[in-house]
């Protein structure tokens, strides 16, 4: 089996920084790529619902509704963490659960606002603008000792070979700080075509990078 394709756009060494709250943390070298998100299986972290979906040129697949697709990714992820038996993160239902039973105080997880942390040059300890920032900390509040978030902010389906992948960018947030603790990418194999392989091998990817210890 290839290994997980997991690669480091912004290197901070993740483990490190959970473990200190972020703040006043010495500089250490960066970790490998595939060791960026190893050995958070039992934090709580709330994985939030896929932003967006971009398919880009000249790759002509077709993939259905893109909310489909969204949604499609969120399901994988799920699935994948409960194989690998991972039961501490929080997940979109869950989520969307908590805002339900407090509506007016928080927002629709599907409707915060991260087109920021699709950004390409968005860096490390970078702070996340409004409303997002609010959006973000107002969820966690509802989620018992939860503080970071993870953002499955694109689903890029891009040219590669002969065919195309599928590659996962996420975003690690602090929600207390309101700022980017973790930024990468996740990427599939290549296929001729699209279709469900694209995004289950990339959410047992990110779940098996989550599980590593």
């Amino acid at each position: 089996m290839r290994r997980p394709a997991l690669r480091l756009l912004a290197a901070t060494p993740l483990i490190y920084a959970l473990a200190c709250g972020g703040a006043g943390a010495p500089q250490t070298p960066p970790q490998p790529a595939e060791h960026s998100l190893a050995g958070l299986a039992a934090q709580h972290i709330a994985v939030l619902p896929a932003y967006a979906v971009k398919i880009v040129p000249p790759l002509d697949w077709s993939v259905g509704r893109l909310t489909d697709v969204q949604r499609t990714v969120d399901a994988d992820i799920v699935s994948a963490f409960a194989e690998r038996g991972i039961k501490a993160w929080v997940f979109p239902e869950q989520i969307l659960a908590a805002h339900k039973r407090n509506p007016t105080y928080s927002t629709d997880p599907y409707d915060f606002a991260e087109e920021p942390l699709r950004a390409p040059k968005l860096a490390i300890d970078e702070r996340i603008a409004e409303p997002l920032a609010t959006q973000i900390r107002t969820m966690v509040a509802l989620l018992p000792d939860t503080r970071f978030v993870l953002a499955p902010v694109e689903l890029r389906l891009e040219r590669a070979g002969t065919g195309g992948r599928g590659v996962l960018r996420l975003v690690l947030v602090d929600a207390r700080l309101s700022n980017v603790r973790w930024v990468g990418e996740i990427s599939s194999d290549t296929s001729a075509t699209f279709g469900p392989a694209i995004t289950a091998s990339i959410a047992a990817r990110l779940a098996a990078a989550v599980a590593t210890q």
